[in-house]
This record gives structure tokens, C-alpha cells and sequence, in this order.
């Protein structure tokens, strides 16, 4: 390895020095003021990012145990929800409810394409009983941005719309009030710019009225308790300490650059990355219209083993890319993250890396433009 390694990957991304010398700084006990103070000062924080006046829950877990806490808490056994599929964690949504005895009617939108929003609004309009609609904002497994302000309208205002932006949050316009997303989960790892461990979840006033009303069993993940210590600036157990010291540290520095300028370099970086594929004559997976500006899927090209082309970039560049996911896209597609912290060199680096090593597995490019 030539360097220190370059995470160019869609969580997690590389966490910034000033983030990790907060973190390294000797930590207080959980049940202080010193503490609480923290709290409130990330509370505030994590509604600004959310784009929401409603309290940001934090649980110490992957994002996944947020989504599974969005599913206990909102659904009781028996009951019917709408998942919007299209990738690995539209599934996982499924897999969750399904872990809980809750009846699934599963959407699968083609893999890398739009929604369409018609055929969603089609399968509410024949099934009545949907409690809940579950999507993600981006797809990470293919790059894909959901139209979320369109799923709201396209369901109607009866079911709970539960959003899961753990890769899109900070990386890929989102306002959970202003669309009227009831329920919104996230995690540390991605544009937040922190280690994984941390997980979040935001309800509307509605959703509690449904999580008063559930009957599934629950307990660490129980937002009731959550709620509760909330009150006091507190949390039901013991929390990732140091991880939300550094959340402290990593949203003041999305708050020093503006959450909307934050979502435009992501934005610029993305396109410029997609604009060097396409010169090389390499082939992006994900259609144009609903591309994430966090994450840019590459098809892996003919002639290459897309295993090795990752592990070659690894081990002889200090490059990290993400590969594909499931039987579906495993050694099919490469993934180049532009969220978080990642910049314009980080990118430059990479992109030249790729190339180089492209080159060596008997790749030609077919440069144009």
C-alpha cells in the first residue's frame, strides 16, 4: 500500500482529524450535566440536518437498529405494511417486518430506475389496509434517489410514510416536515462523517400516537422509554459517549458550512465524478434521472473481474471503493462515495487510481469528450 487508505466508500466515510481528536479527549460520565449539555447541543443540531421541529431520537446501534425500532414501534402484529423495495435495504425493510409478523406488500421498482409513482399509488389505493409505507431515500446498494416529497403525495395523507435516510442524510436533499415523512431513521457512518455505532430516529406527532398504540414486544429499542429520558435531556442506557462527542463536532461543521451549501458540494463532486466515468467510457449503472449525489454506481466493464479490480485497488493504491450487493449486483458494479468529508482530491486520487489499475487488469479506456 502506497498510502494511508482513501475511503471512497458509501459508509463508512472517512472521519475528519478535528472529529477524531474530540473523540480521543478523556470522556465524561453519561449521567452529568457536562454531558447533558452535549446532548442539547446535538439535539438541535440533528433537527436542523432532519429539517424538522420534532425531537431526534439517538440510539446506540447501526443504522439497522433504528429501522428495526421504526417497525416495533409503529406496527403490531398482523398488521399490513407497503415496502418500497428497488435494492438491499428496500429489502431489509421487508426482512425487518416480517421478523415482527407484520404483513408485507412488497413494490420492487426495476434495480437502478425511478419509482414510479403511479403503480405505488395503484397498490394503496387496492390495499386499504397499509398501515405504514417503508422506502429509502437513497438506495445505497445502486445509487438510486427516491422522489420522497412524490411517494408522500402518491399515497395519500392516511398511511405512515417511514423513511430510511442513514445514506442520504447530509449527501442528498431531504425535508422530513416539509414532505411530510412521518418517521425518519439515519446513522452515523455516512454524511454525518463519524465511525458507525450511532443510529437516529425522528417521529411526527402522529407516528407517537401509533407507537402508543402498538402492541409488538420491545425493549431496548422501546421509543416510549426513549421519549421519556428525552424529556430530561437523557437516554434510557447507557450511550456511545465519545461517538456523541464527536457528533457534536461533526455537526458544527456542517452548521459552519450550511447545510445547503454541504448539499451542493455533494452534488458538484457527483457530477464531476460522473462526467470523468463517462470520458473514460466506463458505464454508470444508475439512470441519470434518480442518481443519488452521495453515491455513484460504475458497471463494472467486460474482461474485468470486479473482486479484483476492488481488491487491487486496496492493496496497491490504499483505494477503498464499495463493491456490488446480493446475486444481483456482487462484482457487477463498483460504488464511489461523495458525501461526508470526501472532497475533490480525495476523488482525484481515486479516480486516477482506478484507471491506472483498470489499466493493469487489460483494460483500455475509450476516452471521449
Amino acid at each position: 500500500m502506497v498510502r494511508d487508505p482513501i475511503l471512497l466508500t458509501p459508509g463508512p466515510t472517512p472521519v475528519p482529524p478535528e472529529i477524531r481528536q474530540v473523540m480521543a479527549r478523556p470522556i465524561p460520565h453519561h449521567r452529568t450535566p457536562e454531558f447533558q449539555a452535549i446532548l442539547k447541543e446535538v439535539g438541535a443540531g440533528l433537527k436542523t440536518v432532519f429539517r424538522t421541529q420534532q425531537d431526534v431520537l439517538i440510539f446506540t446501534s447501526s443504522g439497522t437498529g433504528a429501522m428495526e425500532a421504526a417497525v416495533v414501534n409503529l406496527l403490531s402484529p398482523g398488521e399490513t405494511a407497503l415496502v418500497i423495495q428497488g435494492g438491499k435495504f428496500g429489502e431489509r425493510w421487508a426482512e425487518i417486518c416480517r421478523a415482527y409478523r407484520i404483513s408485507v406488500v412488497e413494490f420492487n421498482p426495476p434495480w437502478g430506475k425511478p419509482l414510479d409513482l403511479e403503480s405505488v399509488k395503484q397498490e394503496t389505493t387496492k390495499n386499504p389496509s397499509i398501515k405504514a409505507v417503508f422506502s429509502t431515500l437513497c438506495e445505497t446498494s445502486t445509487g438510486v434517489v427516491f422522489d420522497i416529497k412524490g411517494l408522500r403525495a402518491a399515497i395519500g395523507p392516511k398511511p405512515l410514510l417511514v423513511v430510511d435516510a442513514i445514506s442520504g442524510l447530509g449527501a442528498d436533499p431531504f425535508d422530513m416536515d416539509g414532505w411530510g415523512v412521518d418517521v425518519t431513521v439515519s446513522g452515523s457512518q455516512k454524511g454525518l462523517m463519524l465511525p458507525p455505532g450511532l443510529a437516529f430516529i425522528a417521529l411526527s406527532a402522529r407516528a407517537w400516537e401509533q407507537v402508543d398504540r402498538s402492541t409488538s414486544g420491545r425493549y431496548y429499542l422501546d421509543l416510549r422509554l426513549a421519549r421519556e429520558a428525552w424529556k430530561e435531556t437523557d437516554t434510557p442506557f447507557t450511550p456511545a459517549i465519545s461517538l456523541i462527542i464527536g457528533l457534536a463536532e461533526s455537526l458544527k461543521i456542517i452548521q459552519k458550512k450550511g447545510l445547503d451549501q454541504v448539499l451542493a458540494n455533494n452534488r458538484n463532486l457527483a457530477e464531476s465524478v460522473r462526467k470523468t466515468i463517462k470520458g473514460l467510457g466506463l458505464e454508470l449503472y444508475t439512470d441519470p434521472a434518480c442518481s443519488s449525489n452521495g453515491v455513484t454506481s460504475v458497471k463494472v466493464p467486460a474482461g474485468v473481474d470486479g473482486k479484483e479490480l476492488l481488491k487491487r485497488l486496496r492493496k496497491e493504491e490504499g483505494i477503498v471503493l464499495a463493491g456490488g450487493q446480493g446475486k444481483e449486483l456482487a462484482g457487477k458494479i463498483f460504488r464511489i462515495a461523495t458525501m461526508g468529508a470526501i472532497g475533490p482530491e480525495e476523488i482525484r486520487v481515486g479516480l486516477a487510481a482506478l484507471e491506472k489499475v483498470l489499466s493493469s487488469m487489460g483494460w483500455k479506456a475509450v476516452l471521449h469528450g
